[in-house]
């Protein structure tokens, strides 16, 4: 192990010790945003209660708010943001391109497309139901994509301008879907949900996506190295013993997976994917082994803090959370941008 190696994987254990407590704080100060008046000392009593530890001092209403409404919120906004940031930070490096994530390369568009058929159709029901539908919508999204990359001359440049169509294609044939075949509760329903949001959040969601999010990034950091070794480009890591096309069938199988379960508990959310695996190279540099876990933390935090924002900061109205990533990416993205073109 190089030098600049050992540094970055000791920055990344350093990032990652900080950051998991600052995690947890951050949930338990959250927990207490809003009208009923909580104390993180409240919120910590509430949950020793649940685990048989002490009693805590608070009304049921109070503990309902937490235990129903905003615990199962916060981790859910937790698990998307490490799941969604994950899920970037692969892709980038498999198609060898920053830009790539799933919203840019028409994953997020085809399960939510999937999705809202389920919805729409009333094919199933639940969260499982739902994200069987957004998969097999995310699964024949990025078939197209791959497709029309193929088809136009192949490169990564190709795979992000046929992610763009995708996306504009089934983000039409989910517009044509809920226009033609949903009543106008289910219309305002599903539009909301499109721009991302967590306010439905409940128990089974915070523990289907969290399974697949935790298998999801155990796998990719099982092929962590294989995944150091695109970074010279595809021939050089079949020279080095990897075995190109199973590694990244593997690898878009759990992103199209992780994304199309996330789509399916959260409705689309951009930039997280886009924007993290970025400042995360800032931090640790480009090896996995480091950068995944550091850009799953920073996920994280990010999105439970945006969540919050986005469902106080216009109250009574609630931000669709989508909209919340957007204003807070876009700008965070552009100052990324102009630091890596003084850097360079």
């Amino acid at each position: 192990m190089g030098n600049g190696t050992a540094v970055h994987t000791r920055r990344a254990a350093g990032i990652v010790a900080i950051g998991i407590p600052a995690l947890v704080l951050s949930m338990m100060v959250v927990a207490t945003i809003g009208p009923a008046g909580l104390t993180v000392a409240d919120v910590a009593a509430i949950l020793g209660e649940q685990f048989g530890v002490g009693s805590a001092d608070v009304s049921r209403i109070g503990t309902g708010i937490v235990m129903d409404l905003r615990l199962p919120r916060i981790l859910l906004a937790a698990i998307c943001g490490a799941g969604l940031g994950v899920c970037g930070a692969v892709l980038q490096s498999l198609l060898r391109n920053p830009l790539a994530d799933p919203f840019l390369l028409g994953i997020s568009g085809g399960a939510s497309t999937g999705a809202v058929l389920v919805i729409v159709l009333g094919l199933g029901a639940g969260t499982l139901g739902l994200a069987a539908g957004a998969f097999l919508g995310a699964i024949i999204a990025f078939a197209l994509v791959m497709v029309l990359a193929t088809v136009s001359g192949g490169g990564t440049s190709r795979v992000i301008l046929a992610g763009v169509a995708g996306t504009q294609l089934f983000s039409a044939l989910t517009s044509f879907i809920v226009i033609t075949s949903a009543d106008a509760e289910q219309t305002r329903g599903v539009l909301y949900w499109l721009l991302g949001s967590l306010s439905g959040a409940r128990w089974d969601d915070v523990a289907i996506s969290g399974l697949v999010s935790l298998v999801g990034l155990v796998i990719c950091l099982s092929r962590a190295g294989s995944l150091d070794a695109f970074a010279f480009g595809q021939d050089s890591a079949a020279s080095l013993g990897v075995n190109v096309r199973a590694l990244r069938w593997l690898l878009l199988t759990v992103t199209a997976l992780l994304t199309a379960t996330l789509v399916a508990v959260s409705g689309v959310i951009g930039f997280v994917g886009l924007v993290l695996p970025h400042a995360a190279r800032m931090l640790v540099g480009p090896g996995h082994r480091a950068l995944l876990p550091v850009t799953a933390v920073l996920g994280a935090v990010l999105l439970v803090w945006v969540d919050t924002l986005a469902r106080t900061v216009a109250e009574p109205e609630e931000i669709p959370v989508g909209v919340g990533t957007a204003l807070v990416g876009v700008p965070v993205f552009i100052a990324i941008l102009a630091r890596r073109k003084v850097a360079s």
